[in-house]
């Protein structure tokens, strides 16, 4: 039999379950991270990659979504003076394309802190040539070389909603940008927790720097909008609804807490997403796992949080009552292919029990040319692969295909990985055609099907 086209080598093809893999493109080496898919006045169909390690962002065009074509790589800024720089995170909408910019993170990206980057977000035109952005400006958050913004919702109009960092403030806040102007963004809102507000804390009695503010109330983001309430993934302080009614002044609505006993320890953000499905009374909570290549027994040993490491999931949460968001069901763990090396995905290769968890949902954010089906939620599961749900009975949620893609076999940038280089999904999004368009770690692009 022969090989998949996308496979790497024989025996490392990957595992599928009533999917199909229609294209693949290695993206010229540069791995890109959050995608944005956007539709023409023409009908054609753009995917602007944000970039995990790299200071732009690649342009493709996928109007044929079986044959992607690489247009061209962006630049933001000087790859050379910026090396700690990452453009992680990326929207379009009303003709206006916004790249978040920020730090890379030592671990994953091979980075130390010390190192330049530039923060914030650039405003590009996608008006008059979207293979060509023309850049209308740069907000910066006032925070040298620092996190910047990393997750963002624009779904078209007035306002930038943001997980940015902010001078005076522990970790990132929610912080909204008024971009009636697009060639001058202006600040006219933000909300934040009161653990957050450092001015005039003695230093050494809050954390600093990325590992310290893990178990810290921060906004991991999206504020993901609707109906002029903003769900915020708010790390250690859970699941938070902010009413921002009035946009100048948001108020904290409801709050729903996950840690503990979820999440913690090696995981990544507590609580990432908290996505409302759409004209439904519930909302999508997940709590990050982290990829294993970051792993290994020798590296956990000498963590300050070693041992059994606490479940990270996809929740269904009940939020009929704004100000009583509650945990009515789990979604089921990934299955395990028949054939697949190991028994399950918690210690899958990393010869101890590792974080493992979800990562990024399909967001439609209100688009028209991304699927907004409010009974189906797909997640990039880092190593478990792409995972779809049928989430029509909230209660008895039903995993219905899985894509794992194969394992790279060489590393698109250097750093240490003393775990595997396992396949390992990053984002998806999904078009109004039935396309899914899924990025790896350390690997390119694939576009994926639904069979059933």
């Amino acid at each position: 039999m022969s090989l998949p086209f996308y496979a790497k080598s024989p025996g490392n093809e990957g595992y599928i379950k009533n999917m199909e893999v229609i294209a693949y493109h290695d993206l010229n080496g540069i791995m890109a991270f959050q995608m944005a898919l956007y539709k023409t006045a023409k009908g054609r169909y753009y995917l602007y990659n944000g970039s995990f390690k790299g200071a732009g962002f690649n342009i493709l065009e996928v109007t044929d979504p079986s044959k992607p074509r690489l247009v061209r790589f962006q630049e933001v800024c000087d790859p050379k003076l910026y090396t700690k720089q990452s453009t992680p995170k990326i929207q379009a909408a009303d003709d206006l394309l916004i790249v978040a910019l920020g730090g890379g993170i030592p671990y994953l990206h091979g980075v130390s802190y010390e190192e330049k980057n530039i923060g914030g977000l650039q405003i590009f035109s996608l008006k008059e040539d979207p293979e060509h952005p023309k850049l209308l400006s740069h907000w910066e958050t006032g925070v040298r070389d620092g996190m910047g913004v990393h997750r963002f919702m624009y779904n078209g109009g007035r306002y930038v909603h943001l997980s940015s960092d902010c001078p005076g403030y522990i970790g990132q806040i929610y912080r909204i940008l008024d971009i009636e102007d697009p060639s001058s963004p202006i600040e006219v809102g933000r909300w934040w927790m009161p653990e957050q507000f450092s001015d005039g804390m003695e230093v050494g009695t809050y954390p600093v720097g990325h590992r310290d503010e893990k178990d810290w109330p921060q906004l991991h983001g999206p504020p993901y909008v609707q109906d002029d309430i903003a769900y915020c993934g708010y790390w250690a302080g859970g699941g938070i609804l902010v009413d921002v009614k009035d946009i100048t002044r948001p108020k904290k609505l409801g709050q729903i807490k996950m840690t503990p006993p979820f999440s913690g320890k090696l995981a990544g953000a507590r609580c990432h997403t908290f996505l409302p499905l759409r004209g439904r009374n519930f909302a999508v909570l997940t709590n990050e796992g982290e990829r294993f290549a970051s792993w290994s027994p020798e590296v956990i040993g000498k963590s300050a949080h070693p041992g059994a490491q606490p479940m990270n999931n996809i929740h269904m949460i009940d939020v009929t009552n704004k100000a009583d968001p509650v945990l009515v069901a789990g979604f089921p763990y990934p299955e395990v292919p028949k054939d697949f090396p190991w028994p399950n995905f918690n210690d899958c290769g990393i010869g101890c029990q590792g974080p493992f968890g979800p990562h990024n949902l399909h967001e439609p954010m209100g688009k028209p040319w991304l699927e907004d089906n409010p009974n189906r939620v797909y997640c990039c599961y880092f190593h478990a692969g792409m995972r779809i749900y049928d989430v029509s009975d909230p209660y008895y949620v039903k995993e219905i295909a899985y894509f794992i893609p194969p394992n790279p076999e060489r590393k698109y940038f250097e750093v240490n990985m003393p775990g595997p280089l396992l396949g390992t999904t990053e984002d998806c999004v999904v078009d109004d055609r039935g396309n899914i368009f899924m990025d790896c770690f350390h690997d390119g692009l694939y576009i994926l099907r639904l069979k059933i």
